[in-house]
């Protein structure tokens, strides 16, 4: 386990075996959470190299839909 001290401004250096072991590159997003009056934790956003992939898949759709039917479903809702 390793310890850091909080500054004068509230920050954190977070040590550097942590960092290496985990791959914490400087400009990441970190979350702090309370747990309880003795505990915090920091969880990391990992930025994700391709997001549309995430969300349309690995290989795209076969289906092809025309600007007319995606018009009309739109209009319809």
């Amino acid at each position: 386990m390793s310890r850091t001290k909080v500054t004068s401004k509230f920050q954190l250096t977070i040590p550097k075996e942590i960092r290496e072991q985990i791959d914490l590159r400087a400009g990441e997003v970190v979350e702090v959470q309370i747990l309880d009056e003795e505990g915090i934790v920091i969880k990391r956003f990992r930025k994700i190299k391709n997001p549309l992939k995430v969300l349309i898949g690995e290989t795209a759709s076969k289906r092809h839909v025309s600007i007319e039917e995606l018009e009309e479903k739109a209009e319809s809702r």
